[in-house]
């Protein structure tokens, strides 16, 4: 390699991984990293320099600060060269552009996401899948009560076993989805994984009679292992799903609105979450009831009609959706270029998000914000238990507030979130969680301040969460997003199951104050921390 002095530096040998990560050796890698350094160039223009500090760049090879030319009392950008902006020889243009302020003004809040036929199109799926995913899991409780569960005996293990089966795909499938999600059209994964989710719940009915005369396979019903089957099949889907989903949001929605299109998908999955797990049960049994007005008498029949409906409606409106998006998959088609293994994929991936710093630190950030969202669950239990005005299978209540918090939050930031930057948010968002987790390490005992302190809690959590995903959306190019939101959702779910082991233990020896402190910490720390990575640059190569 020649030098800039014009010598020659010598090349040290790279390793098998290092070749893997080299830009020049792995060139899907090396476009998606100059994808990544032209985003960066949009966010953090030239012209934000002083002019004073324009003279002393030196130019560099990078294409995220290539574009920073000192000139005569000016600074102009390669695109204003190519243009002729600027130039003493080209005329000043006859449509001058509105004032920022003004343009802002009018592009900022929810309006411009919702008149985005395309956005409510993928909104409305969202909705219908979001709300049968959450009554899925009150739908397999209700089967087990009616055919499995023997009086007196507790549901409590049938239940978890249910949990597991729903969280081996999300460990296992995760990264591997992400993969496929990138070679595949997204429009086709969103519409075929819930036409799918909702033909298996439909099938549950017919399965459930045809195994009912069987005997027990190693102790266990035919049955319940048909549910336990389903259920791994319809958690496998959604691993395919949420990647799809989180994927399509920037290739229909422009640059400057995705925050306010990541607020509506909060609030709209913490809506999915209350009125799921609070609304459930009624809505099962007003399923099977009209059902019974109609005339038909099958147990159970009316509440897999309600949750395979749900899906099926959520594919056919995903049907109209128009992603206008490049599949590579086609382009390797064209060429006769074979794919790359899945795990080189996944490689390319993680090596991505090795080089890209913003990405990596909104990820960690989100593993916080989850952990910390998960413990909630297991504490607010324990929570209900020690306060005297509520009975302890009333912590959902305590969950709600929460949710309630999380969807308002991510209301004010689809709103006013625009004037803030996504660093400032997350700091912000991190310290109010910090100060809403420390004092429910002092109020334990007291209903109304605890769901005062949730329903903050819940707030500052949208604060960090929603500019975060935001990021992550920005910042990664189109033909890494599956990869890299398959990445995501396996460390989410990593972080979504490690304190439901760990959280409960620990209460168990310290107590809930010292949990509670603890957890403040982590949190006040995690958000410092990933403010200053953040704040070091985008491009590990670029800096």
């Amino acid at each position: 390699m020649n030098g800039k002095g014009g010598g020659s530096v010598p090349q040290t040998p790279l390793g098998p991984e290092a070749r893997q990560c080299d830009r020049s050796v792995n060139p899907t890698l090396n476009q998606s990293l100059l994808a990544a350094d032209r985003l960066a160039d949009e966010e953090f223009p030239p012209s934000m320099f002083r002019e004073e500090e324009s003279h002393n760049v030196i130019p560099s090879s990078t294409p995220a600060m290539s574009a920073i030319q000192p000139r005569g009392d000016s600074l102009s950008t390669g695109a204003e060269a190519e243009l002729g902006v600027g130039s003493p020889h080209t005329p000043p243009l006859e449509s001058p552009l509105p004032p920022k302020d003004s343009v802002q003004e009018e592009n900022t809040g929810f309006l411009p996401v919702l008149q985005n036929l395309n956005f409510l199109t993928l909104w409305s799926g969202q909705v219908f899948s979001q709300l049968a995913d959450k009554v899925y899991l009150v739908l397999m409780i209700a089967i087990i009560a009616s055919h499995f569960q023997a009086e007196g005996q507790t549901i409590s293990g049938w239940v978890s076993s249910i949990m597991i089966a729903s969280t081996i795909p999300a460990v296992l499938f995760g990264s591997v989805a992400g993969v496929f999600v990138d070679r595949w059209p997204k429009k086709a994964v969103l519409t075929a994984t819930n036409l799918l989710r909702g033909g298996l719940v439909f099938a549950l009915p017919l399965l459930l009679w045809a195994s009912q005369d069987f005997a027990p396979i190693y102790g266990l019903p035919l049955g319940f292992i048909v549910l336990l089957g389903t259920t791994f099949l319809v958690s496998t889907l959604t691993q395919f799903f949420a990647p799809a989903e989180q994927s399509a949001i920037p290739l229909i929605v422009e640059r400057q609105h995705l925050l306010s299109a990541n607020s509506l998908y909060t609030t709209t999955m913490m809506a999915s979450v209350i009125v799921g797990f609070a609304l459930g049960e009624p809505l099962l049994a007003l399923a099977d009831q009209v059902l019974s007005w109609v005339g038909w008498s099958v147990p159970d029949l009316g509440k897999e009609l309600l949750v395979g409906s749900g899906y099926t409606i959520a594919g056919m409106v995903l049907l109209l959706l128009k992603t206008q998006e490049t599949i590579p998959g086609s382009q390797a088609a064209n060429t006769s270029e074979p794919h790359p293994h899945v795990f080189q994929d996944i490689w390319d991936g993680l090596c991505y998000l090795r080089q890209q710093r913003r990405v990596r630190s909104a990820m960690l950030q989100l593993g916080i914000l989850f952990s910390v969202f998960a413990s909630l669950a297991v504490l607010s239990v324990r929570l209900a238990e020690v306060m005297p005005a509520v009975k302890s299978s009333q912590f959902g209540f305590l969950l709600a507030a929460g949710g309630v918090g999380m969807a308002l939050g991510a209301a004010c930031l689809g709103q006013f979130g625009q004037n803030f930057s996504h660093r400032r948010l997350s700091l912000a968002g991190s310290i109010g969680m910090a100060a809403a987790l420390l004092g429910l390490s002092i109020f334990t005992q007291q209903l109304l301040p605890v769901l005062g302190l949730l329903v903050l809690l819940g707030f500052f959590g949208a604060i960090v969460g929603v500019p975060m995903q935001t990021t992550i959306q920005e910042e990664t190019p189109e033909e890494m997003r599956g990869k890299v939101f398959g990445l995501q959702n396996n460390a989410i779910n990593i972080a979504l199951s490690l304190p439901l082991a760990v959280t409960g233990l620990a209460e168990t020896f310290l107590g809930l104050r010292v949990v509670f402190l603890g957890l403040s910490a982590v949190v006040m720390v995690g958000g410092i921390v990933t403010c200053y990575i953040s704040g070091t640059g985008g491009s590990s190569i670029g800096n």
